[in-house]
């Protein structure tokens, strides 16, 4: 039997190196980063969490191999409708589990008793289906660009609403991704300033109403905080230390070329988020700023790759659908490295397939595998083209040359 990995890892192949990359990079920051936590909750075993992280990367390859294999990209098309509605009823589910239960400290997650997962997560994926279905539908005329707006525009602020109760991070992150989107598929700017201004006068308006708002108002105490501590600094921290601070101690700490060295960190200690929001302080950490930089750039030439892939789709949905995921990725982690720099405040973004996770790894390897998917169909389309007979027009014998 003739085995090939290149047979099963079909699509782009750029993105499947730096996925590997990105791999070998979470290992071994996860494996540094979670002592602490093992002590804690895993009675010391420091290589519990090391192998947990390799289980779910391996489980997220073969979503991504089943998905690029197996799933035809017009079925993204179909099911969209569909994932929309499991969307709205995993979001409310997780806000009534929130309210019947007082011992949940966010409604961020669902929890189904044999899994638990964040329902924005899916809102992510499922969102950017829709939007891209709407959006490749109607791209014929000005008129058509303005119904597909009214139409993404109801549908994603409802949806981000509900987000927006309880992570309005994860919200702004999926607006501001579908409202580059549209810009991209030439949606007119003067209709995008309206719900561009509108999201920043909510915001302001949040920030400023936020100690008059009651406790059931979701996380807008929480976010009003985060902006202060980030501006003024946290009194209540203890012994006056914040995680950001400890990020950027870690930063100060490797801020050679080369850092400390693989395990060499000290700061992930006394980090609670060391292995997730705040990984690339750790990263930067052991492995110095040329680390820093490498996995800046692998993200990088997933946006160049996506851009490609992009240009090579014949049809207006794979094309929209592989932009609004990238750009998803992308931004996301633009945020946690932003974050772990000290550039904004903090905000609860891991860092895209590298901060250690269950289900969010899960979710995050059907975005790339739906990617990989187009690509692959790009290729076949290519492939086609090719093979087609060229019709060469012969002249006919009495005709002159």
């Amino acid at each position: 039997m003739n085995f090939s990995l290149g047979k099963i890892l079909k699509g782009d192949r750029i993105i499947w190196v730096v996925l590997v990359f990105l791999s070998l990079a979470s290992l071994l920051i996860v494996y540094s980063a979670t002592g602490r936590l093992a002590y804690r909750q895993a009675g010391g075993n420091t290589g519990y969490y090391l192998i947990r992280q390799i289980v779910f990367i391996l489980i997220g390859f073969g979503v991504m191999a089943f998905l690029v294999n197996i799933i035809p990209v017009k079925f993204y098309s179909w099911i969209a409708p569909l994932l929309l509605v499991a969307t709205v009823l995993a979001l409310f589910a997780a806000i009534v589990q929130y309210k019947l239960d007082p011992s949940k400290p966010t409604p961020r997650s669902l929890d189904l008793g044999f899994i638990s997962f964040q329902p924005a997560e899916l809102a992510k994926i499922s969102l950017m289906m829709f939007v891209a279905k709407v959006l490749g539908k109607r791209q014929k005329t000005k008129e058509d660009l303005k119904k597909a707006f009214i139409w993404v525009m109801g549908v994603s602020m409802g949806i981000c609403g509900i987000i927006f109760y309880g992570d309005i991070s994860t919200s702004a992150l999926i607006f501001g991704s579908i409202m580059v989107l549209m810009f991209i598929a030439r949606v007119p700017v003067k209709l995008l300033l309206l719900p561009v201004v509108a999201g920043l006068a909510l915001m302001t308006l949040v920030y400023f109403t936020a100690d008059h708002l009651p406790g059931w108002a979701g996380r807008v105490h929480t976010f009003k905080e985060r902006i202060d501590d980030f501006v003024y600094g946290d009194d209540h921290a203890a012994l006056g230390t914040t995680q950001a601070d400890y990020a950027r101690l870690a930063i100060y700490e490797g801020g050679g070329m080369f850092g400390k060295g693989p395990g060499g960190s000290e700061v992930s200690n006394y980090m609670e988020a060391a292995y997730n929001d705040f990984i690339y302080s750790i990263i930067i950490e052991e492995y110095g700023w040329i680390g820093g930089i490498a996995i800046a750039m692998l993200y990088l030439i997933l946006l160049y790759r996506g851009v490609v892939i992009v240009r090579r789709s014949n049809r207006t949905f794979p094309a929209f659908l592989t932009a609004g995921l990238v750009l998803l990725l992308v931004f996301q982690a633009i945020i946690n490295m932003a974050v772990s720099v000290g550039v904004f405040p903090v905000t609860g973004q891991p860092m895209p397939w590298v901060s250690m996770g269950g289900t969010s790894t899960l979710f995050t390897a059907i975005s790339f595998g739906v990617i990989l998917s187009v690509s692959y169909q790009n290729q076949k389309n290519s492939v086609q083209v090719q093979e087609q007979p060229v019709m060469v027009d012969v002249p006919d014998e009495d005709e002159e040359l």
